[in-house]
């Protein structure tokens, strides 16, 4: 497997899905070797290999390196120019030479990629190290299948299909549709198609997102499987009753602020739901491009005293939020499946989500309206605060619900594609 998350250092609902998916695999025995860009040391993989690509040493003389070179930033290494040397690694090339070893013992020709792990200005430049990474990784491993999770591994995962003839699943979290909306980056919309052209199977997460892989990608639609996420049973169940210490209502948006999630649309129906009903405390915990924007407009509406940003939340700190929370909402322009209101409902917490989401497609106990419906969003909110028997029954029967929404039936079905493929 090929991903670029793993928990406990992820922004998001990739590496928390990644996690959750190769945990029911192993359970299901299959035996995994994920592999990262980066490790940080204290990621915790149970049975799962992890293998940080930044320690892993590439020839460059290959010609995967040679396919990808004028794509990257790189110079030729027959001098004494090392690419991502540091200022002591050169003088102590340079010394090293002055002694009498040659460029030959010294093997120049083996480079290791330092990656960043994260999604900075360079994100281009390593994801096509990682591709080349992963043709050295596939030369020196015995596997059956490469899984490549989204578009950042797509290239690593077609490289290590040359390498190894082995079949290659690529599974589509999110689409630079849903991303971007219309305004697409063509480069990541490039590689997201390269890489479902290149497999031999697509993992989409809902039936939503299916649809697109197949009307705006043009991916036959034979080749494209839908697999529903799940849902981890918390590890402490104590966050579920913590102790709130205010007596308002709690209404929580969690996810990245950026238009894919529509944030928004979240606080113009704060504003309607607390020109009702001004005892409630809204909650918007993330980070994302349109932070600054979200604050300057709740500043607007004059909400600063009702209204609260936590910034980025992961791990303990989602499951004290929902047990804090008396609502949570999603309201997603574009979402294509959606893990935190599954993560919501675990800890009895009713939910309200976009029509326009994949998790809309297997919550029965959720209400469900139009992203950019905000009166419906503001009823549905206000609905949930102040009549005590539809909070309820939204309580009681969407945990029930959730609790069959496990990620081990998410790994059963995974694991029937990839025998399907071994076994064609």
């Amino acid at each position: 497997m090929f991903g670029w998350e793993f928990p406990p250092h992820i922004s998001g609902g990739l590496g928390t899905a990644c996690y959750g998916l190769t945990k029911a695999l192993m359970k299901a025995d299959v035996d995994i070797l994920f592999v990262v860009p980066k490790m940080y040391g204290d990621e915790e993989p149970g049975k799962i290999r992890l293998i940080s690509a930044s320690d892993v040493s590439v020839d460059v003389r290959d010609e995967v390196y040679k396919s990808h070179e004028n794509k990257i930033s790189y110079m030729e290494i027959d001098s004494t120019l090392l690419p991502y040397a540091t200022e002591d690694e050169y003088y102590h090339l340079v010394e090293q030479l002055e002694s009498g070893i040659s460029l030959e013992q010294l093997n120049l020709h083996t480079q290791k990629f330092k990656f960043s792990g994260g999604y900075g200005k360079n994100l281009m430049e390593e994801v096509r190290r990682y591709a080349i990474v992963a043709s050295a990784i596939a030369r020196d491993n015995d596997f059956d299948i490469i899984h490549a999770h989204d578009w950042l591994a797509y290239f690593a995962g077609i490289e290590a299909r040359k390498v190894s003839g082995k079949p290659l699943v690529v599974h589509m979290h999110a689409t630079e549709f849903d991303r971007s909306g219309e305004n697409i980056n063509q480069s990541v919309f490039s590689i997201e198609r390269t890489g479902m052209d290149a497999a031999d199977m697509v993992i989409a997460v809902s039936h939503l997102t299916r649809n697109v892989v197949i009307n705006r990608y043009g991916i036959p639609a034979h080749k494209v499987i839908t697999v529903h996420n799940g849902v981890e049973p918390p590890a402490d169940t104590s966050a579920i009753s913590i102790k709130k210490h205010v007596d308002e209502k709690i209404v929580t948006f969690l996810g990245r602020i950026t238009y894919q999630k529509g944030p928004e649309y979240f606080i113009e129906a704060a504003h309607k739901v607390l020109q009702r009903d001004p005892n409630v405390r809204f909650v918007m915990a993330g980070s994302g491009d349109m932070l600054p924007g979200m604050i300057r407009r709740v500043a607007k509406l004059g909400m600063g005293t009702r209204f609260h940003f936590t910034g980025f939340l992961k791990g303990d700190d989602v499951d004290r939020m929902f047990g804090l929370s008396d609502v949570y909402v999603m309201p997603s322009v574009s979402e294509p499946f959606g893990i935190s209101p599954l993560e919501a409902m675990r800890s009895n917490v009713p939910v309200i989500i976009s029509k326009q989401s994949g998790v809309a497609e297997v919550l029965n106990h959720a209400l469900k309206v139009d992203y950019w419906d905000v009166d419906a969003m503001a009823d549905a909110i206000y609905g949930v605060l102040h009549y005590s028997s539809l909070n309820k029954m939204f309580r009681k029967f969407g945990k029930a619900e959730v609790e069959n929404i496990k990620w081990d039936q998410a790994g059963l079905k995974v694991k029937e594609i990839y025998k399907q493929l071994i076994h064609a």
